[in-house]
Formats: C-alpha cells, structure tokens, sequence
C-alpha cells in the first residue's frame, strides 16, 4: 500500500491477521504492517478493544504468534501484574504441532476465502490505508453476512441466522453504491475504484460460496429431495451486496421418477417457481 496519498509516496508491504471464531463461525479482518511479535501484539490489542478477550486462542507455530504468547505469559506472570488481573478470566493458548497446517481447517478456510480474491480484486491497484481499510472492513462484512441456519421452523419466517446477528444482534448491511459506471467510460475517482473492487469480490464470492452448499454427489447417491418448508436461497446474478434473496418452499414437482426438480417459493417479493438448480439448502436446514 501507500504509505501517503502523494503521488511519488513510498509503497511498502502490508499483510492481513484473520481471527476466526470458533463458534459462529464470525471472521474478523484487521491490517498488519509486519510479520513481527510487536506488530501482533498490537494488532491483538486492537481485535481485544473491539470484540472482547477470547477464552482461548489457536493459531500455527508461526514465529510471531510464539513471540506474542511468551510476551503476553511473562507480562501476565510478573509479581506486579497478578493482582490486577486476578479477577478476570484467563486466556489459553494452543498451537498446532508443528508441520501441521491442515491442523487449522477452519481459519485456513477463511484465509483461503479472503486471500485469493482479494488478491484478484487488490491486486491491480496500489491502495492507500485509508482504503486498504475500507476494502477490509468491507469484505469482513460480506464474510459475516452469509446465511447459517433458519431463525425458526416457521413456513411464514423468511429470516435466517448469520455470524453478524451474533457480532451486533441484527443482519449487517451495506451503504448503497452509486451506479456503477459504464464499460466504455474510465473509473475516474478512487472512491468508484474502490466500490468496483468491493463489488467485484462479492459477485465472485456469493457465487462460489453458494456452489459450496450445493454440492452434489455422483448419481451411485441418492440425495433428498426439496421439500415444502425448506428455507432456501436463490441463486440471482444481480444480488446487492450483503443480501442473501431467502425464501420458503410451498409446493413442490415431482417428477414421473418422484425426483423434484422444480419447487414453488415464497419471498418477500412474492412467490416464484424455480428450478432446483437455482436453490440452495441453508447447510444446517433439517
């Protein structure tokens, strides 16, 4: 990134802590300006003022994050620090086993989520921190946005749990874009730029990570059908950011082989008939 918004500003490396948790699944983002134990403790520093001291903690063996825990279990053990913190409840650290990456599926798979398409969308453009911020905060949004399981089993209930209801108490939302421009014109402001990347990570992201819960298996499986009550998702190619269109079945088609393959929904903006292809299962939907 830019370290100023000069023009002939120096452009230095700038890197990414992911924190993960482990029970909402909720990532949170945050900028880093160096792969050092100072460098972590602060960016520690900044996710602990804004979301709360976690019970536990778990990363790899990287050098940093076993710099950071020495610091944090010398300054945590020093005679004149114990009092002070007696009362508050204590912090674990674990680490893989060395060699182990895999040990750490669930966070690699939200660096995997973050990194390869930032890396298409940032790439091409050298950001200033103020932006690389804005993208980051962005995008985190987008990753807390995404359907878990339904509110409730009501038929009428067209809400549905996500990682932000547990982060603010209610779905996050996104500040309405303006137009976008036109292909034969020129992004001329960076304000555009940066609202052209966000949009193109989540036209990119929503796609894939639908075509992850909709996985299908090869035909020697048989699957279950769609059924009347499902809460699905509809694949739609115009989705704002940050809106998952979520619907109800009310009646569905079998077929002459009592395959469903096509289902009648209900969302709030009325009721459509869709093809199976175009619905997704939220991943936890009885």
């Amino acid at each position: 990134m830019k370290e100023l918004s000069l023009r002939k500003a120096r452009i230095c490396k700038v890197y990414i802590a992911v924190f993960v948790c482990m029970t909402t699944k909720a990532v949170h983002l945050e900028s880093v300006s160096a792969l050092s134990t100072e460098a972590f403790l602060m960016t520690l520093d900044r996710f602990v003022a804004r979301r709360g001291k976690p019970s536990s903690i778990y990363s790899d063996c990287g050098t940093n994050f076993v710099g950071a825990a020495k610091q944090l279990r010398r300054l945590i053990n020093h005679s004149d620090q114990r009092e002070r913190i007696a009362g508050h409840l204590p912090c674990d650290w674990h680490f893989n086993p060395p060699g182990a990456p895999h040990f750490g599926g669930i966070w690699e798979a939200a660096v995997k989520s973050a990194k390869s398409l930032l890396l298409r969308t940032m790439n091409a453009q050298v950001w200033t921190l103020e932006e690389f911020t804005t993208v980051l905060c962005r995008v985190e949004a987008a990753l807390n946005s995404r359907p878990l399981v339904p509110v409730s089993s009501d038929p009428n209930d067209l809400e549905c749990l996500t990682p932000g209801h547990f982060l603010i108490g209610r779905p996050l939302l996104s500040m309405p874009d303006s137009e976008p421009p036109e292909a034969s014109k020129s992004v001329q402001t960076r304000w555009k730029l940066l609202q052209q990347s966000f949009r193109f990570f989540w036209r990119r992201w929503s796609q894939e990570y639908l075509n992850t819960l909709q996985a299908r298996g090869k035909w020697t499986k048989t699957e279950n059908n769609i059924e009347v009550g499902n809460m699905v998702i509809v694949k739609t190619k115009d989705a704002p950011p940050l809106s998952w269109p979520l619907g109800r079945v009310i009646e569905v088609y079998p077929g002459t082989d009592q395959i469903v393959r096509v289902a009648k929904i209900i969302t709030t903006q009325g009721v459509f008939t869709r093809p199976v292809v175009k619905l997704v299962l939220l991943p936890t939907d009885p």
